[in-house]
């Protein structure tokens, strides 16, 4: 199994929304916000080849939101998500499986274009989408409270077009050989954790459980997620596993940190061990 990371650029959050209800003074040291209090944060998918399959894990904010919405999370870098597959040696036609963990904007944004006739179609023609019919569900029908995260021109067409499929919900779950699945429940129903083996290791996505290096203390739940206490249960178990298995977490929205292992420390807290890069976390297990 080979594993890219596939750069999208970044985006700016509320960094209170982002940490919740730790105080300012606190998080400000972990992702300093600027003077609209707005944090920088990294959009960073996955590319997974494993033997005939070319799976995207996730596809960042895509291009095709008008200009008032794109005003409220300024979308900046030099990175795209097309850009950044085709620097993989790729090209759209050659994805045959984009894995969507949840459908938040940030997340589903880049799996919807305009065709040159303006119509919405997927952006990776010959591939099979997935989710689960739990997360679709929630998605069409949104609570308030993610109503504005949940655009149905960023899903709708998937299922329209025949390409998206949706996977049974259980523990565990095997998508591919060394490819499982872990569904939680805090940050919003049904988001899928993808777990992959490699080299004998474990490279957990952890989507929006733990977004960031600044997120692995427990307190440091997001305002965003639905359930926030669930958050903090799901959180420990993936973080006690992670010390136990010696996991390699991958995070989708640091902005500067791409992998990390955790420790305990002295007061049995757990605790960033080493930050790193994809690039080193597979040197390090091959």
């Amino acid at each position: 199994m080979k594993v890219s990371v596939i750069k999208t650029g970044f985006f700016k959050l509320d960094g209170g929304a982002m940490f919740g209800v730790v105080p300012h003074k606190m998080w400000k040291k972990l992702n300093p916000p600027d003077d609209n209090n707005m944090c920088t944060w990294a959009m960073r998918c996955l590319l997974v080849e494993t033997g005939n399959r070319k799976i995207l894990i996730d596809t960042g904010f895509g291009d095709k939101q008008d200009a008032k919405f794109r005003s409220h999370f300024e979308p900046h870098g030099e990175d795209s998500l097309l850009g950044s597959i085709a620097e993989s040696g790729l090209a759209a036609e050659e994805i045959t499986d984009v894995f969507l963990t949840h459908f938040h904007f940030d997340h589903v944004g880049g799996a919807v274009k305009y065709n040159d006739k303006g119509k919405l179609v997927p952006t990776f023609p010959n591939a099979t989408y997935w989710s689960n019919q739990l997360h679709y569900d929630w998605s069409y029908t949104p609570n308030p409270r993610e109503r504005a995260s949940f655009l149905k021109e960023n899903f709708v067409p998937l299922q329209e077009s025949g390409q998206l499929k949706m996977l049974d919900i259980e523990d565990g779950v095997e998508f591919l050989p060394g490819f499982n699945v872990e569904f939680v429940y805090g940050h919003t129903e049904a988001m899928m954790l993808p777990h992959l083996k490699v080299n004998g290791k474990t490279i957990v996505y952890c989507a929006d459980l733990l977004p960031s290096v600044g997120h692995i203390g427990l307190p440091y739940v997001m305002a965003y997620d639905v359930r926030p206490l669930h958050t903090m249960k799901e959180k420990k178990q993936l973080l006690e596993r992670a010390v136990e298995e010696d996991y390699i977490l991958f995070f989708e929205h640091d902005p500067v940190t791409e992998c990390a292992t955790v420790k305990r420390n002295e007061k049995g807290r757990i605790v960033l061990d080493k930050a790193m890069t994809l690039e080193e976390a597979l040197a390090v297990v091959s």
